[in-house]
């Protein structure tokens, strides 16, 4: 068999518009998150695929992230096997977080990586 190579971007390439689909569990996500990010645990992501395929009806790329690219990757694959435009963060949100694009959290306290 012949794969092709996964599709992936540098967290500091990320369009400050693009849709970016969190894949991280809630704690990970409650600790600090991109703003306006569609946020679909790993552990939830076959239950909730709808939510994905809605965000991207209109040919959205999603750019999917984890803490460190491994869960992200995963999910890449197969958004990108379901015919998905989507590509995996490169080194999550570590990466992110060192690229210094900016992170929140929904009750107000300082966002970190957990």
């Amino acid at each position: 068999m012949n794969f092709a190579p996964l599709p992936s971007v540098e967290a500091a390439a990320v369009p400050a518009d693009g849709l970016i689909l969190d894949v991280r569990e809630d704690e990970e996500w409650e600790a600090g998150h991109v703003e306006g990010a569609l946020h679909i645990p790993m552990s939830a992501f076959v239950a909730r695929f709808g939510e994905v395929t809605e965000a991207v009806a209109d040919g959205r790329r999603a750019h999917v992230m984890c803490r460190v690219g491994g869960r992200s990757a995963q999910v890449t694959q197969y958004l990108v096997q379901q015919g998905i435009d989507a590509v995996n963060i490169d080194g999550g949100m570590i990466a992110w977080d060192a690229a210094g694009r900016p992170m929140v959290t929904d009750n107000g306290t300082p966002a970190f990586v957990a």
